[in-house]
């Protein structure tokens, strides 16, 4: 029997948001601090939703490490899967709130400890306790961390696992904006988009914005993005829509996002586009890793 419902792989961060809310990131005078990072926040998220999940990411060595790795285990996560890196520092992350829909942000991502993550930190034993194993489109960017990522999804297929992508995409994550345009979505690129596609065959789940289908699917038209990525892969596929819900994709895509089925319990009522795009996927998660295996005792 598997013990893990969840793996999560790839980005850990410590997010500091600004506490002061409406004013600019250069006039903020304090910072509350939390664990960041898409994986880190699924895995999170999903502990808290009631499954057994666990994080593979590398953190420094330092006192932010300690932080995630101790902020995990409150939230009821396995840290078997976290390795500390004696070189590099945990990354972070600066954050303001200035209405719903600007969040300006920094990025602290030079050399970080989690884009050191490469294949010798894939235990195969240990991917084979998870029913479901969530990847996630920045450690896509680079080689070392892209063959992490592609060991871990061949070894869930070999043990039976189900495979999910949180497209995760940050312009700036695959240098295509500069350091103040943290708060950039979408960039097109077909650099990106190649990559992305060539991945998406081995995921059963998708979840993404609307802008995120569009690099996926190498098309700002988001149904013909969501067409394309249905040629490349028989997955479900999820499209967030913010304060509207989501919509899930089973089958051939229609004409409309409003004639999908709405993805249950999706509506979100967190106050930042930032917020509803990241709090979303956990419960996403949590249904793809019950698909096709029932529930579990």
């Amino acid at each position: 029997m598997k013990s893990l419902d969840l793996i999560t792989i790839g980005r850990s961060s410590v997010d500091l948001y600004g506490a002061q809310v409406g004013g600019r990131l250069e006039d903020m005078g304090s910072f509350n601090k939390y664990i960041g990072g898409s994986p880190t926040n699924i895995a999170a998220g999903t502990a808290r939703l009631g499954l057994k999940s666990a994080l593979i990411t590398r953190v420094g060595d330092e006192h932010m490490g300690r932080f995630i790795r101790e902020e995990l285990k409150r939230e009821g996560v396995d840290t078997r899967g976290v390795v500390t890196d004696p070189e590099r520092l945990t990354a972070l992350v600066l954050l303001g709130i200035r209405d719903q829909e600007q969040f300006p942000l920094i990025f602290y991502r030079e050399n970080c400890a989690d884009m050191a993550l490469d294949e010798e930190d894939i235990d195969p034993d240990f991917i084979g306790e998870a029913r479901c194993v969530c990847a996630t489109g920045t450690h896509l960017s680079h080689p070392r961390t892209e063959a992490a990522v592609l060991k871990a999804l061949r070894l869930a297929r070999e043990h039976g696992a189900l495979t999910a992508l949180d497209i995760d995409y940050r312009p700036n994550l695959w240098g295509l904006a500069g350091h103040g345009a943290g708060e950039s979505r979408f960039i097109e690129s077909e650099r990106v988009t190649a990559k992305l596609q060539s991945t998406l065959p081995l995921f059963d789940l998708i979840v993404g914005t609307e802008e995120e289908f569009h690099i996926a699917g190498g098309s700002t038209d988001t149904m013909e993005a969501l067409k394309t990525v249905r040629a490349l892969t028989d997955a479900v596929l999820v499209c967030k829509r913010g304060p509207m819900g989501a919509s899930a994709f089973t089958g051939a895509i229609p004409g409309t996002l409003d004639e999908a089925k709405p993805a249950k319990d999706s509506r979100s009522r967190c106050s930042t586009c930032l917020a509803r795009a990241t709090v979303s996927c956990p419960g996403f998660s949590r249904a793809g890793s019950r698909v096709r295996t029932g529930p579990q005792p």
